[in-house]
């Protein structure tokens, strides 16, 4: 594994650019690549995958901060009261999420646009930019690499992309320990590490990519949210939530599949039963903190819609009503029309299913489900 200062150095000769910003993401890059160095277990496919992906984010960091500094009105734009989903993974939120992309009046981070921001994205090209035909070449090669995959997780150039991604290029960021096993990286992003550095460079993200195409709201979304509700929070303080809510048991059994799939491009053993171990934990504590959020007053009530997973999948068209009429927000007919259309042409077995079971995690049932009694009993969430 390479050293920061290798990587920087491969980012600076792609790019031409020497300037990072704030060093910020220096510790978080030194930490991750620790981590991949001793618990990940990389194979040698793997080496060349990380490398490639930090070599991009810094990429990402260096063209940013150029930017920026050729167009500083940029920075004094702002984003306003974005609406934020904020359940775990696997409880519904990127179908909800595309679901709320197709409101005209909302703005969401396309995967095209998040993995080559610069330049900007304008409004007259917004559906014709050829980097939409660049990633999805290479998101095509997923089905080669990872077979599979897309029957767990859809993904396109022109879907709505993660937050994590985002904050990738800050290295603050849960879409590392999605992709690799590294669990000491873990513990300091969960318990140590400030996170307002991540959602500082996550607004001046959005920032850019609404310079030259704006629309009325941003709607984001990412798992990653709810461990750090407060630095969320803090960066946008009058964003409306939506938590999306499963039986944590079907959350851990169904995140510790993806992984072990997801895993398996960068190494050679990972299994079903490790990632359960491993992120168990991790689910139950950002589930933890979601409620801490509510007693303590970080989310206020009337800023939230709670979303139980169940009623959604039976309902999509009317949960989404009912979030626009607690947000006091009219759902247009055209935009109801078109969200049904998109439920028309992406049916959740399009690529096939996913088939899981709570017993290949290894965990044990009822003590999971006494460490999940909190979270279940404060948001009335079905076993």
């Amino acid at each position: 594994m390479q050293d920061v200062e290798r990587l920087v150095e491969q980012a600076t000769q792609q790019t031409g650019l020497s300037d990072l910003g704030p060093q910020d993401w220096r510790e978080g890059l030194a930490r991750l690549l620790d981590a991949l160095e001793d618990e990940a277990r990389l194979s040698e496919l793997g080496h060349a995958v990380v490398e490639n992906e930090l070599v991009s984010y810094l990429v990402r960091r260096l063209e940013l901060t150029q930017w920026r500094k050729e167009h500083p009105a940029i920075a004094t734009t702002d984003v306003t009261q974005p609406i934020v989903v904020i359940g775990q993974a696997r409880t519904g939120t990127t179908i909800l999420h595309d679901l709320l992309a197709q409101d005209p009046a909302s703005r969401v981070p396309l995967a095209w646009e998040v993995d080559r921001p610069v330049p900007p994205p304008q409004t007259a090209t917004y559906e014709s930019d050829p980097r939409i035909a660049e990633v999805e070449e290479v998101q095509a090669m997923v089905d080669l690499v990872i077979p599979g995959f897309r029957s767990m997780h859809p993904i396109g150039a022109q879907l709505a992309q993660e937050c994590v991604r985002i904050t990738g290029s800050a290295f603050r960021s849960m879409i590392f320990p999605t992709q690799y096993r590294v669990p000491s990286y873990v513990q300091w992003l969960l318990h140590e590490a400030d996170m307002a550095p991540a959602y500082q460079w996550h607004s001046a993200y959005l920032r850019h990519l609404q310079s030259e195409h704006r629309a009325q709201r941003w709607v984001l979304k990412s798992p990653g949210h709810i461990w750090c509700l407060d630095a969320l929070l803090a960066e946008y303080p009058d964003a409306l939530l939506v938590q999306t809510h499963r039986d944590p048991l079907k959350i851990i059994a169904s995140v510790s599949s993806l992984l072990a799939l997801l895993r398996r491009l960068a190494t050679d053993d990972p299994t079903m039963a490790e990632c359960a171990e491993e992120f168990g934990e991790y689910i139950l504590l950002g589930l933890d903190r979601s409620v801490d959020a509510r007693e303590n007053g970080t989310v206020p009530s009337d800023r939230v819609v709670d979303v139980q997973f169940a009623g959604f999948m039976s309902d999509q068209i009317g949960t989404i009503r009912t979030i626009y009429d607690r947000f006091g927000m009219q759902l247009m007919p055209q935009t109801e029309d078109r969200m049904r259309t998109f439920l028309r042409e992406h049916p959740q077995d399009k690529h096939g299913t996913h088939t899981y079971a709570f017993a290949d995690t290894g965990l044990d049932v009822a003590e999971t489900r006494d460490r999940a009694q909190r979270y279940q009993a404060y948001f009335d969430v079905a076993t």
